[in-house]
């Protein structure tokens, strides 16, 4: 006879078949995890970008360059010196019978300095003189005697013989004469006196010293790096060591250069009428390379090449970088002055390190107290 399951027992069967189907989902582990989730908030996220957006360019501040015509200084010391300085000396042997001349005296070319005692001398030139008249007169006799034919064409000869002898006993006679008295072979101050009044002199011995001081010369060396930029009767500008600034031109540049220290002799001169300006002063010359046309940048804007070339980075009108190679000119308190930088070309001021070659860049004007091109860094 068969037996009917209870009820209960049946129900107890499907729970138990259907908790073993639930465990084999897996599913109990994200019990309330949906809800969770669905209750939760949305968070913002960034919308996905079109496939066809445009890629940000990197920034870069750039000014167009202000070129200027540059002349290059150069700084050199020197010493003031007299134009020119001689040491005056004694003609002949003699008794010092006027000294015309002091210490710290200007006098002009020409100017006696002293006259030695000779009356020998001067005596052997009026009898020179005397001699040549009586010369001159029998030529003349004997040339009107010669003419009507009474006198010997030796004779004549003869009185014109003894004619220019007299003349050159003449011109003797002047020149020792002459050697007593010293003159100042030019314009100039008396910078010392070695003699006296009364003094016995020989041939030779020294007198006084004459210097020149207009113009002043200041005497210098340039280095062999910058002498080809410097040229004769170019401009220079001396700064004394008195703190006085006058301009001069150089007058003088050595070609062959010391074999010593590799540097040319240069001098350059200083007008100095008045004198004030002495022999011996320690100056500062400024001399200046032809100009070249250049810009003057700040030097943090300067870069170098993969290479290790100095130069600045540049784009043009179509926003593209360039490294652009320039040659250092001069370095001034307002910056580096720069040659080579093309004309249609902005320099870059600012991110100049961020970007590369060839790369398009955003373009703007550089901040305000950023740099600027021409004003000091």
């Amino acid at each position: 006879m068969s037996r009917v399951m209870p009820g209960h027992r049946i129900a107890a069967i499907v729970v138990l078949v259907a908790a073993g189907a639930w465990v084999a989902t897996g599913k109990f582990s994200s019990v309330g995890s949906d809800q969770v989730l669905a209750a939760q908030p949305a968070t913002d996220s960034a919308p996905a970008e079109p496939a066809d957006a445009a890629p940000v360019l990197p920034t870069v501040a750039a000014i167009t360059p202000e070129f200027t015509e540059h002349a290059r200084a150069i700084r050199i010391s020197g010493v003031t010196q007299a134009d020119k300085s001689v040491a005056l000396a004694a003609r002949t042997s003699g008794v010092i019978g006027t000294l015309n001349v002091v210490e710290g005296q200007s006098i002009g070319a020409g100017a006696q300095v002293i006259a030695l005692d000779g009356a020998d001398l001067v005596a052997a030139v009026d009898t020179a003189k005397a001699v040549l008249a009586q010369r001159e007169t029998e030529l003349a006799s004997d040339e009107k005697l010669a003419a009507g034919g009474n006198m010997p064409a030796l004779t004549l000869l003869a009185a014109r013989t003894a004619k220019a002898t007299a003349e050159a006993a003449v011109t003797q006679a002047q020149a020792a004469a002459d050697k007593l008295i010293l003159r100042a072979p030019f314009a100039g101050v008396v910078d010392s006196v070695a003699v006296e009044k009364g003094q016995y002199l020989q041939a030779g011995a020294p007198v006084a010293t004459l210097i020149s001081l207009d113009p002043i010369v200041v005497r210098a060396e340039v280095n062999e790096i910058d002498v080809g930029d410097i040229q004769p009767g170019s401009k220079a500008d001396v700064t004394l060591i008195d703190g006085r600034t006058v301009e001069g031109t150089v007058r003088y540049l050595s070609k062959l250069a010391s074999a010593v220290t590799r540097t040319f002799p240069v001098e350059v001169a200083l007008a100095n009428p008045d004198g004030k300006i002495p022999a011996g002063m320690t100056a500062q010359i400024t001399l200046y390379a032809p100009p070249v046309r250049a810009v003057t940048v700040p030097r943090s804007v300067i870069t170098l090449s993969s290479s290790g070339e100095l130069g600045l980075r540049t784009v043009d009108a179509q926003n593209v970088t360039h490294f652009t190679p320039v040659t250092l000119v001069d370095d001034t308190p307002k910056g580096l002055v720069l040659a080579g930088v093309p004309a249609d070309m902005r320099i870059v001021v600012s991110g100049q390190d961020l970007v590369k070659d060839g790369q398009t860049v955003d373009v703007v004007a550089p901040p305000v107290g950023g740099p600027t091109l021409g004003g000091s860094n």
